[in-house]
Order: C-alpha cells, then sequence, then structure tokens
C-alpha cells in the first residue's frame, strides 16, 4: 500500500468537503500558471474594445504564453487572480466534489451499484450547485488572468477591488455574469471529471490491475484529465471570452459563440487546447491524489482522537 491506509470507516460528508476544498487549493497553486496561460490563449484575437487584455501579445503556445507573460509583465503576473482563484475553490470544489458521492447515493437510493446514469446526474447536479455558490469568484479570476500588468491602464487593483468595481459598474449581475455557460460548461466538465475518475478506478480495482493506492489514484486522474479537456474545451473558451467582455460586448454567451464561430471559425473552441490539457491533467492528478490521501489522514486522525488507548 502507498501512502496512507484506507480506514475501515469510510469518510464523512464533513471529511470530503473540507478535504475536496484543501486538496483543489493545492492544485490549483501548483498548477495556476497553465490556467492563466490557457486563459491568455482563449481570448487571443478577442477585440475587446476600451477594455484592456493581452490578447494583442500574440501568444504561440503555452511555453511561449508563459515565457511571454514572465518577459513583459515578471513572473508574478502567472498569477494574477490567485487569491481569487483559491476562494473560489474553497466554495466552489467543495460542492462539486466534496457532495458528490453524498448526492449519488441519494440518487441510487443508497445502493452501493451506481450506474453511469446516476453518475452522470450527481456530475451535473453538484457542478450546477457549485457555479451557483462561486459564479463570482469565477468571474473575478478571469478578469484578473486576462488583464496585463506591461504599460497601466490595469482593469483591477485588487481582488477586492475587481468585486466592488464589478458590482458598481454592472450591477450585481455582472458577477454572476456567464452564469449560464458557467453552468452547462460545469456540469459537462463534473461529469466528464468525476464519472471517468470514477469508472476508470471501479474498472481497474475490479480487474485487480491496481490496488486502491497512489499509482490507482494517479492513473484514473489523468485519464480523467485527458477526457474532461477534449469533452468541455468549446465550452470553457466560450466561458472565458464572455466573462472577460466589456459590458455589452456579447448579448448573450450564445451571441459570444456565434461571434467567435463567425470570426474565427471553429478551431476558436479549441484555442488553449493544449495549456487546458497540461492544466487539467496534472490539476486532475494533484486534486485527487491529495483529496483521497487527505480523506484518510482525516478519517485516520478521527478515529485516533475518538478512540486514544
Amino acid at each position: 500500500m502507498v501512502g496512507f491506509k484506507a480506514t475501515e470507516m469510510p469518510p464523512t460528508a464533513t471529511v470530503k468537503f473540507l478535504g475536496a476544498g484543501t486538496a483543489a487549493c493545492i492544485a490549483d497553486l501548483i498548477t495556476f500558471p497553465l490556467d492563466t496561460a490557457k486563459v491568455r490563449l482563449q481570448i487571443q484575437g478577442e477585440s475587446q474594445g476600451p477594455v484592456r487584455t493581452a490578447a494583442s501579445a500574440q501568444y504561440r503556445g503555452v511555453l511561449g504564453t508563459i515565457l511571454t507573460m514572465v518577459r513583459t509583465e515578471g513572473p508574478r503576473s502567472l498569477y494574477n487572480g490567485l487569491v481569487a482563484g483559491l476562494q473560489r475553490q474553497m466554495s466552489f470544489a467543495s460542492v462539486r466534489i466534496g457532495l458528490y458521492d453524498s448526492v449519488k447515493q441519494f440518487y441510487t437510493k443508497g445502493s452501493e451499484h451506481a450506474s453511469v446514469g446516476s453518475r452522470l446526474l450527481a456530475g451535473s447536479t453538484t457542478g450546477a450547485l457549485a457555479v451557483a455558490v462561486a459564479q463570482p469568484t469565477d468571474v473575478v479570476k478571469v478578469r484578473f488572468q486576462a488583464q496585463a500588468r506591461a504599460g497601466g491602464g490595469r482593469r483591477y487593483q485588487s481582488t477586492v477591488d475587481a468585486y466592488k468595481t464589478i458590482a458598481r459598474e454592472e450591477g450585481l449581475r455582472g458577477l454572476w455574469k456567464g452564469t449560464s455557460p458557467n453552468i452547462v460548461r460545469n456540469a459537462i466538465v463534473n461529469c466528464a471529471e468525476l464519472v471517468t475518475y470514477d469508472l476508470i478506478k471501479d474498472a481497474l480495482l475490479k480487474a485487480n490491475l491496481m490496488t486502491d493506492d497512489l499509482p490507482c489514484h494517479f492513473t484514473s486522474a489523468f485519464g480523467a484529465g485527458f477526457c474532461t479537456t477534449i469533452i468541455a474545451s468549446p465550452v470553457d473558451v466560450v466561458k472565458t471570452r464572455y466573462m472577460n467582455s466589456a459590458l455589452g460586448q456579447y448579448s448573450s454567451a450564445g451571441h459570444c459563440a456565434l461571434t467567435m464561430l463567425r470570426k474565427e471559425g471553429p478551431r476558436a473552441f479549441y484555442k488553449g487546447f493544449m495549456p487546458s490539457f497540461l492544466r487539467l491533467g496534472s490539476w486532475n492528478v494533484v486534486m485527487f491524489v491529495t483529496y483521497e490521501q487527505l480523506k484518510r489522514a482525516l478519517m485516520a486522525a478521527c478515529t485516533t482522537r475518538e478512540a486514544p488507548f
């Protein structure tokens, strides 16, 4: 057995909730530069009018984008929006990942054998619920990642300033901008991510190819990241463009998608695919491996505290 051993008692809903948020924050800290590079590539080629972005920098590839940002804006630019990103993960991942098993059990009425349909329904439910809770943090994170530091004219000066400015200039609706495409995106992502992880892990265990430890968690998470990137990239690009858009630039997420298709062609929906895969693949590996270990560590700590002798 590699890592913490599984405890006899299954992890509680509270342990899963706290473990998921903490694991997601750790994953974000490690992979955030890739997420920022993805956002910059996704908005490249978009006309923003008076709104300042770094789209004019003409980024090329993941490494090229990161190097260009470091050269023109400094290394700290790779972590633009990190505070909002961590706020997002603590509220977002805790719900969509931490509550997944509980919602799945609700739909299967406690049965140990969950169908693919029940897993998909649980993933869609927690994904949509998480967006309703954490949407403002996602909007601020995307806006920060999209803005350039070089040359002045920064859109927001701090995370708190971003929340206040958006609420003042665009109203409370501005903080929930892009909720519809984000619900669609996260329902898709959650299903692809959690259900794929669930299915791969179950298949590996049932076939006795691996035991329930780190190598199994790593393999399942990597596969989940690859599948999720392929399925969710088009919706993710539209979400990023729409969230970052100036007031009135697009009338809806659908209008944003049609504008992209007309002006940039179908390939625009897969802009930033490589950083998306690198980010989602590495994020999934770090998050799921950490999450599995945190659940076991927390349950072991609870067991030890309840039975000291």
